[in-house]
């Protein structure tokens, strides 16, 4: 406190991410923490369960308390994160923001290398399991992949939006399996391990009946039978970087 007093700084820096039962942000979190810690900094963590109202609440409190902010995967609109850009400094991970400094993994030219190997392994229809609604990282993926698709002569047939978690990828198998695709590329890993339960489940075979692509390379998509295609996230490499540019 006396330091802070003195220097004008807490020497706390705050990381909010939208849901800790997440995989994906726990490799981000490592990151961060090895990056704070070689600096001499103490990292306050929140989960805003992906409630956009809670994270406003959380960033706002932390505010009073640390030197800046991370906010991981934020789920608030431009304008919200516009009045926090006056509360406090914010770096933002996955998001992209006028104004923000932001780390940015290209999920984009991820969905693009998911698509040259489906088109690779002769996959013309193909399903997409897209993430929530008010995700950037659903957004951006659902770009690449469109762009991905021109010109390849594909059937892209996109559902969604669904909620990240292994449940929605049970449910959105079945759409898949009705819509008669050969492929399917889910938003993430916890969704893409739901279909290879579900279609398993359902007698369908994993690879050859059906190819299921995941995103974000979790821990968990290497001890699935048979092993889960992904597509691999500098997680680690971007928690460090945030908190390099904050």
């Amino acid at each position: 406190a006396a330091r802070s007093l003195k220097t004008g700084k807490t020497g706390n820096i705050g990381v909010v991410v939208p849901d800790l039962g997440n995989p994906f942000f726990p490799a981000i979190l490592k990151g961060a923490q090895a990056r704070a810690r070689e600096a001499d900094l103490a990292v306050f963590l929140a989960d805003s369960e992906e409630n956009p109202r809670l994270e406003m609440e959380l960033v706002r409190a932390m505010a009073r308390q640390v030197d800046g902010v991370v906010i991981c995967s934020s789920r608030l609109s431009e304008t919200q994160l516009q009045q926090l850009l006056r509360d406090t400094t914010l770096v933002l991970l996955n998001r992209r923001v006028r104004g923000a400094s932001a780390v940015v993994l290209d999920g984009a030219g991820g969905m693009r290398q998911a698509i040259e190997h489906l088109v690779a392994l002769g996959h013309q229809r193909i399903a997409f399991l897209g993430g929530p609604a008010e995700s950037w990282s659903n957004r951006e993926r659902r770009r690449g992949l469109r762009a991905s698709a021109r010109g390849k002569g594909l059937e892209i047939i996109e559902f969604g939006p669904f909620a990240p978690h292994f449940e929605a990828g049970q449910q959105a198998a079945d759409l898949a399996v009705a819509a008669e695709v050969t492929a399917v590329i889910a938003f993430n890993d916890r969704m893409a391990l739901g279909v290879l339960s579900r279609l398993a489940d359902r007698g369908i075979s994993v690879p050859d009946e059906m190819s299921v692509v995941g995103f974000d390379d979790i821990p968990m998509a290497s001890m699935a039978n048979p092993h889960m295609t992904t597509v691999a996230l500098p997680l680690e490499q971007s928690g460090r970087v945030a908190i390099e540019l904050l």
